[in-house]
């Protein structure tokens, strides 16, 4: 196991180098000039242009700028973010922990209704329920996320009214006690969590759905249904036991696209995330925030990866051999 890990560090740190590397690339091939996206509304003179260029270190050659940039990482200095002037890094650790409350409440939608829907479809195959459960995953699959937003908050915002349609928490969160604050956060988690989870839900689903199949198709099942147990017991403790390694694996490919839909969900309903914050930096060619963003991103997405890794393999003890 520890060689294990030890390989897996390895090639994680190659991935964020390989990250770090395309971010500063893709950064300065984009168009648009940093400097000048922070004066778009003032009129500036070009010594004032090429004073900040100077300062910020953009006059450099790319060769110097990419080695300073790597230093800078190694040592976790993300720099001054160019239009917020402040540190890049003060940027994050606002946004870093709405994020994750965002991904982890929509982890657990997506694999709690999913794994739930999958189990019941995969003990009854071709039935009606299966029929009618894989349409409604397939149509909550197809629907745009940015679309589905839309529709939660007009149907359960602004038509009945059961849930806030934006931001974090409302305006008198401070005056309430310590109970009224956490059902006012539940409440404005609610609508976002569901439009950024429903549709990892029905992935989820569809693949659970094939390892049930296959996991009742094993003579273990037709075993177990011999001796006389229950087909509840068939189900939970023999079929879903066996399924879960393709749900493990989901779970590690899940990390990237909960993160990449962030930003849109977090753009729809302002929720002030790592994804809205990334959103404004790219539109105001902020190098530096955007830098910290994808590398804290890029780091979290490698370490779920391993966790699902460590995971396979202590749920199936024979892949410690590979």
């Amino acid at each position: 196991m520890g060689r294990f890990v030890l390989r897996r560090l390895a090639q994680s740190a190659v991935i964020v180098f390989l990250v770090a590397t395309l971010t500063f690339v893709l950064l300065r091939m984009a168009p648009g000039d940093p400097v000048r996206a922070q004066f778009r509304d003032v009129t500036v003179s070009q010594e004032v242009i090429d004073e900040y260029r100077r300062s910020w270190g953009l006059d450099r050659s790319m060769p110097v700028q990419y080695v300073q940039y790597l230093g800078n990482l190694i040592r976790g200095d993300f720099g001054q973010s160019f239009s917020l002037h402040r540190p890049a890094w003060d940027v994050i650790r606002e946004a870093l922990p709405n994020t994750v409350v965002l991904a982890l409440a929509a982890l657990g939608i997506s694999f709690a209704t999913g794994m739930v829907l999958g189990t019941a479809q995969g003990a009854n195959p071709n039935s009606r329920m299966d029929h009618t459960l894989t349409v409604i995953t397939l149509a909550v699959f197809s629907i745009p996320i940015f679309w589905l937003g839309l529709m939660f908050m007009l149907v359960f915002g602004q038509w009945m009214g059961w849930f806030p349609i934006g931001g974090e928490v409302s305006p008198v969160y401070r005056g309430l006690p310590l109970v009224g604050q956490l059902a006012d956060r539940f409440r404005h988690l609610v609508l976002p969590a569901l439009t950024l989870g429903l549709g990892g839900a029905a992935v989820v689903a569809r693949f659970h759905r094939a390892a049930m199949a296959e996991a009742f198709a094993e003579n273990f099942i037709r075993t177990a249904r011999a001796k006389g147990l229950s087909e509840q017991t068939v189900v939970l403790k023999h079929a879903l036991r066996n399924a879960l390694l393709p749900a493990i694996t989901m779970f590690g490919l899940s990390l990237p696209v909960l993160f990449s839909g962030s930003v849109l969900v977090e753009y729809v309903f302002a929720w002030h995330g790592m994804g809205l914050a990334a959103f404004e930096a790219v539109g105001r060619r902020d190098y530096n925030v955007v830098t910290a963003i994808t590398m804290i991103g890029a780091t979290l997405v490698v370490a779920g990866n391993m966790v699902a890794d460590l995971l396979y393999r202590l749920a199936d003890p024979r892949t410690a051999e590979s």
